[in-house]
């Protein structure tokens, strides 16, 4: 595989990389993360939006190991809560908390708002840079939180995502048909056609 056909995605998440390469699978382009190169390096990220962070990650990403690459920030923005989690969506209920923690104090903050003003959405910003390049997409899906988990599919706030495209949960969809509406998939769509072009 040619170097020029390799893009390197900068995150530890491993459900996020793994959502990025089914995204990216029909593309010619080789998808490489973190473990395929320890020890990864990951920055700080102390920028005060979605976008400043993606592109902290991916110019440290690229910084590091001269690859282009690729980096995700993502939130969830619920409107009864002024917006939040939003950036802080990964350490809503601290710096260790697991996805389920992250939920279940959500669900508490909603306990009290009536299901028509349970409105949320899921932003992505995806960065990419490499030798002159500094672009990014951002994708948006809209959507209502509702009041318990359903579903055993995804990942983060998917269990009580319900997206009216799907008619179900981010979780109780197939990956297919989650990347096909979700945030991630969106902004993926401008690089995709990027990345054909280049190949």
């Amino acid at each position: 595989m040619p170097l020029e056909n390799c893009i390197f995605v900068a995150t530890h998440n491993a459900d996020k990389l793994r959502e990025i390469r089914q995204i990216l699978k029909d593309t010619n382009w080789a998808v490489f993360g973190p473990d395929d190169f320890e020890p990864y390096p990951e920055p700080d990220e102390d920028g005060a939006t979605l976008l400043e962070n993606a592109l902290i990650k991916a110019h440290a990403g690229f910084k590091w190991l001269g690859l282009l690459t690729l980096a995700d920030d993502s939130g969830l923005e619920v409107d009864a809560l002024d917006g939040k989690p939003g950036i802080h969506s990964a350490r809503y209920a601290g710096s260790d908390a697991t996805y389920d923690d992250n939920v279940n104090l959500l669900l508490s903050e909603l306990k009290d708002i009536s299901y028509d003003k349970r409105s949320a959405r899921f932003r992505c910003v995806m960065a990419l840079v490499g030798s002159g390049i500094e672009r990014w997409w951002e994708g948006v899906t809209e959507g209502t939180i509702i009041e318990e988990k359903r579903g055993q599919s995804g990942f983060g706030y998917d269990p009580v995502f319900w997206s009216p495209e799907l008619e179900m949960t981010f979780a109780e969809a197939s990956a297919e048909a989650k990347n096909r509406v979700s945030h991630r998939g969106l902004a993926l769509a401008g690089l995709i056609d990027v990345l054909n072009n280049q190949a």
